[in-house]
């Protein structure tokens, strides 16, 4: 079993987060088909219930099931991180791989474009496009995050074809007569895969966060319950000031247990990326 965990294809790092990951999905399917979604409707149950065998959680003082709210909102949350880790890395690629394999004035372009969204809070250009949104749901959040999602892939994946292109199997590739769109399919896409896979856990991270930030401010879902939309109540209502920590403190541990399990997946990913950490296995 330790020959398998310290093997370049599976390292302790990646099965720990693949299983907190895992766990956290096993809760919200299961949970899911044991629960009654009415109990997170306002006003469903008595409100402002500590922790008991009824409600183990307790109730918000809006008289909703936390364990409910709790086990609903987040596969939501999920939902919207993955949504803007897909849509940022795949903007990211596309970039990135035609900038850095081609360069000349779209390179530059790309290269300024991402250099000055980059400088900009990100925070702001959010709460711009989200209070003009209107409505929002859970797919239009992961697209709005998704907006700022792609500067960072981008600079990577680039820098990554950069060096790539450079390299002598690319070199005979073109002697032999490889089109550039053989070389950009078969030899410098599977070499990226790994940083791709990195990337994707990075943006999908800084997503999910960039979306509990939004909603925290009340920019969140409307009628879909979120972890983030959990918190937002929580301090709209002053859970902390009367000293409900049953209603702020399971979304925050939930928030806190997903990014654990990403940040293991990461530097497990890592090692796929990173020829010396492999040497280190």
């Amino acid at each position: 079993m330790s020959g398998f965990l310290r093997s370049p294809r599976w390292n302790a790092s990646l099965v720990v987060g693949l299983l907190i990951l895992l766990a956290v999905l096993l809760m919200s399917v299961v949970g899911g088909a044991l629960i009654d979604p009415s109990e997170a409707i306002v006003a469903s149950v008595t409100p402002s219930q500590r922790p008991s065998t009824i409600y183990p959680l307790g109730t918000d003082s809006q008289g909703r099931n936390v364990l409910t709210m709790l086990i609903l909102g987040t596969p939501q949350t999920l939902r919207i991180g993955l949504i803007a880790g897909l849509v940022g890395i795949a903007i990211g690629l596309v970039l990135g791989l035609l900038a850095g394999y081609f360069g000349g004035a779209f390179d530059a372009t790309v290269r300024v474009m991402s250099d000055a969204l980059m400088t900009v809070p990100g925070i702001a250009i959010l709460l711009i496009i989200a209070i003009n949104v209107g409505h929002m749901t859970p797919v239009l959040m992961g697209l709005t995050v998704a907006a700022l999602s792609w500067m960072y892939p981008t600079r990577q994946i680039r820098a990554q074809v950069l060096s790539i292109r450079e390299r002598p199997y690319i070199a005979v590739a073109r002697a032999n007569g490889a089109t550039e769109a053989d070389i950009v399919f078969r030899e410098i896409m599977p070499n990226l895969l790994p940083f791709v896979a990195a990337s994707f856990v990075g943006a999908t991270s800084g997503a999910m966060l960039a979306s509990v930030g939004l909603e925290a401010l009340g920019l969140g879902t409307n009628d879909v319950h979120t972890l983030g939309t959990m918190i937002y109540w929580a301090q709209k209502y002053s859970a902390v000031l009367r000293g409900q920590w049953w209603w702020f403190g399971p979304p925050i541990g939930m928030i806190a247990t997903i990014f654990v399990g990403l940040f293991f997946v990461s530097a497990g990913v890592d090692r796929f990326a990173n020829p010396r950490l492999r040497q280190q296995t």
